[in-house]
């Protein structure tokens, strides 16, 4: 499998990067970034592009992929509609458009979230923008498209989030997380579930197009 990992540094997609690097089977990983990370790895190619609402300059090298991990997303907190609309709905459709024309075989993966709105009518103004993101992403020409939507992640493998706020919760709760897990099996999931469970699914596909966190934990195994 040649993959396009978009993320990278937030902490999901770290946790994907890692399973990627780790499986045999991901023979090359391609990460979009804004600013290069300094990682290397044999597997692992920093393609920098700074506009992730065009991709025109750069499509000859996203040609040939059979999948894509797209992880990137903001906080809704303090954005009004149409701010939160743009960063999210228009940035992941401009990335998606492109690579469904550039890779019909290509599956798609989409990090969205618990209780994201399919319906897009709602009352939770992230919820709707991120059910619209799923319906629009589901009807574009990919070989396959899955949305994947966690609830609590527990970052392992000295993964951290890049936001100081999440990052206290995760280490105050650190000591308990493996309980709380055990006893909440379907809202809980480790960086590392989600990360094997995006390559599986891209690899061997999902009797569903949306995945909740029991789907992600089962998919997986």
């Amino acid at each position: 499998m040649n993959a396009i990992l978009f993320g990278a540094t937030g902490m999901v997609g770290q946790g994907v990067l890692r399973e990627c690097l780790l499986d045999p089977g991901v023979e090359k990983i391609v990460s979009i970034v804004r600013t290069p990370s300094g990682q290397q790895h044999p597997k692992l190619r920093e393609l920098v592009h700074t506009n992730f609402f065009d991709y025109s300059a750069i499509e000859r090298q996203l040609t040939g992929y059979d999948a894509c991990f797209f992880s990137l997303g903001v906080s809704s907190a303090g954005m009004d509609e149409a701010k939160y609309t743009h960063l999210t709905y228009d940035l992941t459709l401009a990335a998606a458009t492109t690579l469904a024309r550039l890779n019909l075989q290509m599956t798609f993966v989409y990090v969205s979230g618990a209780g994201t709105d399919s319906t897009e009518r709602g009352r939770s103004m992230w919820a709707r923008v991120k059910g619209k993101t799923e319906n629009d992403l589901l009807k574009l020409p990919f070989h396959a498209a899955y949305m994947f939507r966690p609830g609590f992640i527990q970052p392992l493998h000295g993964i951290r989030s890049r936001t100081k706020l999440y990052q206290f919760f995760y280490t105050a709760l650190n000591p308990i997380l493996p309980l709380l897990k055990s006893a909440l099996p379907k809202s809980i999931t480790t960086t590392e579930e989600l990360g094997r469970a995006m390559i599986n699914v891209a690899r061997h596909g999902y009797p569903k197009p949306i995945l909740e966190t029991d789907d992600i934990v089962r998919a997986a195994s």
